[in-house]
């Protein structure tokens, strides 16, 4: 084999898996068996071969009630409840609400909501707070066994005696209360004899450990705050380190997966299973993953609130948001947001991820199922002083040309028509495809038009094209002239018969790739002040029929759909995406 030939060869072979990592993710329908497994699912498939019963695997998904959940959440809900499915195993929707003071029933009613409408069935759902009294009891017994005390220091003086990491923790000066004591002061923390901050119950673990998290950590604090769900009848609350891993143990949890910020919480996570767990049940496994970050965009419920709350944007469901919400009233998909989860899969490093490859998604997806209609959104009015006045007819156009199934519909023609102000000049170069003074160009499911003058406005700006229509052109008609050629074909809608509508054209609400990264910045400082621009458009007739949540393509516009803001009498609009990422256009010009 001559070497050059040779040479060739070795570099396809050395590219071929690549290539097929690239097939992999264009074709998101290939089998199932040919898709490499995540760094999760080696974990699981490990521990089956090793004996785990594949019966006993259990999963679950535990939101904090204290917020909205965003897109971050999106691909934690996509692992967990996919394992589920992937395994055959149920899988827990289990509130952690632990703290009163930032947790609503709102809340919880928004996350089932997102979860069910990303098309997920959780096996049972569950609460932390429904374990406060199994919580409770264990803590009490491992103050009866010398492995938890009551500490009346303040939470400074706590802070302080911690130590560094590299330095070792001093001793709670109550650290060596008597049992009886402490049984005692626990009790009043419970029957709220105390204030709040006066006492705290801390874990007896190592002031020493290398991990500062398992230096006498935090169990219970008391906390005057009536709950969602117990009201007042605790008033004292279990921490998260110490809620968490039991919660698991309570539900069999076998696979307890979280994001990375949690893996020094480990240590403490068995720790305090250690103190509980019967051999003969399911100990659970914690496990993490990267937290996923989003260009253009913050995912901290905190400054999420602070958004909301300083009215920045319109509420949790403000399409603008990356909440859940925000994305269902913009017109996302289900299927495409699990879609996305897929692609970007888990990884062990945090990373940004480009808001654009969420937005491809959408596009993609919308472009096999919504309904192809016309819309202008900055309308210029033509009249065609050859079709007789008062006169219409009505033209056939197709739904959408990637579903045969979706059939036709009827659209109404007359005189006087719509077009964007943009698909108009007087005078333009050979690249300008549009209609221009003496050009020609086809209307969509219409007729050829030839643009013969205009009229302006006392500033000089175009108000009214007048045109001729060539009445043998019609589209699908068969004559010679409906076959005859035209670089152009613009979308339209006729005047006499156009809805009004509000549309909302929605962009990236910061302007900056990473805007809460900046050490010397306030993430509020890179807002985009035109992520919202609110215009008065003309929509053609059939969208009078639309329901709320529909989904559309505006031909040549973009993806809308219907906002819940809409009456009979005034549609309105939401654009999801547009027919191609102008961003990154943007972006490379500048």
């Amino acid at each position: 084999m001559k070497p050059t030939l040779l040479y060739a060869m070795r570099i396809l072979s050395s590219a071929l898996p690549a290539f097929c990592l690239h097939l992999r993710i264009k074709k998101e329908n290939m089998s199932e068996a040919l898709k490499s497994l995540n760094f999760i699912e080696h974990i699981v498939e490990e521990d089956l071969r090793n004996g785990f019963p594949k019966e006993k695997l259990r999963f679950r998904f535990p939101p904090e009630p204290n917020g909205y959940l965003h897109i971050g959440h999106a691909s934690s809900i996509c692992l967990n409840f996919g394992l589920g499915l992937r395994y055959g195993a149920p899988v827990n929707l289990r509130f952690d609400d632990t703290n009163p003071a930032k947790e609503e029933q709102e809340y919880v009613d928004a996350i089932k909501e997102d979860v069910e409408w990303l098309g997920y069935e959780w096996d049972t759902e569950c609460f932390a707070s429904d374990y406060f009294q199994q919580l409770y009891d264990w803590a009490i017994d491992l103050i009866k066994v010398g492995k938890a005390y009551v500490d009346s220091q303040t939470s400074e003086e706590i802070a302080e005696q911690k130590g560094t990491p590299t330095e070792a923790g001093t001793p709670s000066p109550f650290r060596n209360r008597s049992v009886e004591e402490n049984l005692q002061l626990f009790q009043g923390m419970k029957e709220g004899k105390f204030k709040e901050g006066e006492h705290v119950l801390r874990a007896k673990v190592d002031m020493a450990s290398s991990n500062m998290l398992m230096r006498d950590p935090i169990m219970y604090r008391i906390l005057y705050r009536a709950h969602h769900r117990t009201n007042t009848d605790w008033c004292i609350y279990p921490m998260y380190d110490w809620t968490h891993g039991e919660s698991d143990y309570i539900e069999q949890v076998s696979h307890s997966l979280c994001t990375l910020e949690f893996a020094m919480h480990r240590e403490l996570y068995d720790w305090f299973l250690d103190q509980v767990v019967d051999k003969d049940l399911v100990r659970p496994k914690q496990r993490e993953f990267a937290r996923r970050n989003f260009s253009h965009t913050v995912v901290s419920k905190r400054k999420l609130l602070q958004l909301v709350d300083q009215g920045f944007v319109k509420g949790w469901d403000d399409p603008r948001m990356p909440t859940i919400s925000g994305l269902r009233r913009r017109g996302y998909t289900p299927e495409s947001i699990r879609n996305f989860a897929d692609i970007i899969g888990i990884a062990k490093r945090d990373n940004v991820v480009d808001v654009s490859l969420l937005e491809f998604h959408v596009r993609e997806h919308l472009n096999k199922i919504a309904p192809r209609v016309m819309g202008v959104l900055n309308p210029l009015k033509v009249v065609l002083t050859n079709y007789p006045e008062g006169e219409e007819e009505w033209l056939e156009a197709e739904n959408n040309p990637e579903d045969e199934a979706a059939g036709y519909r009827q659209l109404p023609f007359s005189r006087e028509l719509y077009i964007e102000q943009e698909d108009f000049k007087e005078e333009a170069n050979r690249k300008f495809f549009r209609l221009k003074l003496g050009g020609e160009v086809r209307l969509k499911n219409g007729y050829i038009i030839k643009a013969d003058s205009c009229t302006k406005d006392t500033d000089g700006n175009i108000i009214e094209v007048q045109c001729t229509y060539d009445p043998k052109s019609k589209s699908g008609s068969g004559t010679e002239e409906s076959l005859r050629k035209v670089k152009g074909t613009l979308h339209w809608v006729s005047a006499k018969h156009a809805l009004s509508a509000e549309v909302r054209l929605y962009d990236r609400l910061f302007t900056d790739e990473t805007p809460d990264a900046h050490k010397d910045k306030n993430f509020l400082d890179f807002i985009n002040p035109d992520s919202l621009q609110i215009i008065s458009a003309f929509v053609e007739p059939s969208l009078a029929d639309a329901k709320i949540g529909d989904r559309f393509q505006f031909q040549r516009m973009g993806y809308f759909n219907l906002d819940p803001d809409s009456k009979s009498e005034k549609l309105v609009f939401n654009r999801t995406v547009g027919l191609r990422d102008t961003w990154a256009k943007i972006q490379e010009k500048n």
